[in-house]
């Protein structure tokens, strides 16, 4: 079905007319010119990201729905990242004429399994043509107490530095599929050579039907990497989880553009330097081998990949011990005094200077 065919308002209600409100504080979602909250002793957050075709994602190797799930979860993460409880989406998107209704549908199926995740409704957006590709722009809005609310700058001398999950296993499922991406135009060019030089009727159909059939990516062993690429999941369980233990991090940002590139924000904004210890970095098995196997540094991997979507945090030292008991969460390094600068200390003891060398959209 041609999206033309239902317009703008008829297109909004095709997508969203299963969708139900899950929150009480959801006065009024999809349908008017604006969405009506209300809250009650409680601090809104809101956020949003844009994410543009050929810079941020690439549809020869990601689906729709893959692409509406990682769109929702990257700003469902900026509200854990800052103590929130995610609660309303707004979702917009600019869209060229080869894009079809089912193609929207699977986009949107992704944005609901995110968002009925964790309880989120999707309360609006726009719609609009675009002449260069797809462009996605999403707002999300949470809550928290005041009290509850960590930022980036109270990041204090001797406080603990700590990360959730592992490292560069989104990074190492990106150039993955960029090499199967490669393979791929490789064989179809070669096919494509073949049908040129090719003038029985028979062959060119043989070697057309081949090139539907070119692409069999080769993912065995590599599956995890494929899905932290495709698939991130924004850490609201590790929040829980230190909200149990009692815990309240000082700093607290989530790894979207690089382990390095945030801690520069967190020092910077907290006026401090830090120390990190490559022997401590969390790093996946299946990273290591990807690494080796594409002759990359796996460190360098785990600081500066991004898309990571893991909590990094700063604690109180006295929160240490419990911190050590936790799951999925590693102490790699502690905060310094501003003077001292920021380092990253080898497996051999050496200190390097910690550079911001993580992804940058606007050099793209």
């Amino acid at each position: 079905m041609e999206i033309a065919k239902l317009g703008e308002f008829g297109l909004i209600d095709h997508l969203t007319k299963d969708i139900k409100t899950q929150n009480a504080s959801t006065v009024k979602g999809v349908g008017d010119d604006c969405a009506v909250l209300h809250y009650d002793g409680t601090e809104t957050l809101v956020t949003t990201d844009m994410l543009m075709e050929g810079v941020h994602f690439d549809l020869t190797y990601v689906d729709m729905r893959h692409l509406g799930y990682k769109s929702a979860m990257v700003n469902i993460s900026d509200i854990f990242a800052m103590g929130g409880t995610p609660r309303q989406m707004t979702v917009s998107v600019a869209l060229s004429k080869r894009f079809q209704v089912e193609d929207l549908e699977e986009f949107y199926d992704g944005l609901r399994m995110a968002c009925e995740k964790w309880g989120i409704d999707i309360i609006g957006g726009d719609t609009t043509s675009s002449l260069t590709g797809l462009a996605i722009s999403i707002t999300c809005i949470g809550e928290a107490r005041k009290e509850d609310i960590i930022y980036r700058n109270g990041a204090k001398d001797t406080d603990l530095i700590c990360v959730s999950g592992d490292l560069g296993a989104a990074y190492m499922g990106l150039q993955l599929l960029e090499r199967e991406k490669m393979v791929y135009y490789d064989q179809v060019r070669k096919i494509q050579e073949k049908i040129k030089e090719t003038k029985d009727a028979k062959a060119i159909e043989a070697l057309r039907n081949q090139l539907n059939e070119a692409w069999q990516p080769d993912f065995a062993g590599k599956e995890y990497l494929v899905q932290r690429q495709l698939q991130p999941e924004a850490r609201g369980d590790v929040l829980k989880q230190l909200r149990d233990a009692g815990i309240h991090p000082t700093a607290m940002m989530d790894v979207s553009d690089g382990l390095s590139s945030e801690l520069h924000h967190i020092c910077k904004q907290s006026g401090t330097g830090c120390r990190v210890f490559e022997k401590f970095l969390p790093i996946d098995y299946q990273t290591a081998v990807m690494a080796e196997e594409l002759n990359m540094n796996v460190t360098t991997c785990a600081l500066n990949g991004g898309e990571d979507y893991e909590l990094l945090f700063t604690c109180p030292i006295g929160d240490n011990e419990t911190l050590q008991q936790m799951e999925g969460v590693k102490v790699i390094g502690h905060i310094t005094k501003p003077e001292l600068g920021m380092k990253l200390i080898s497996r051999d003891g050496n200190e390097f200077d910690l550079l911001a060398q993580g992804w940058n959209p606007l050099n793209n």
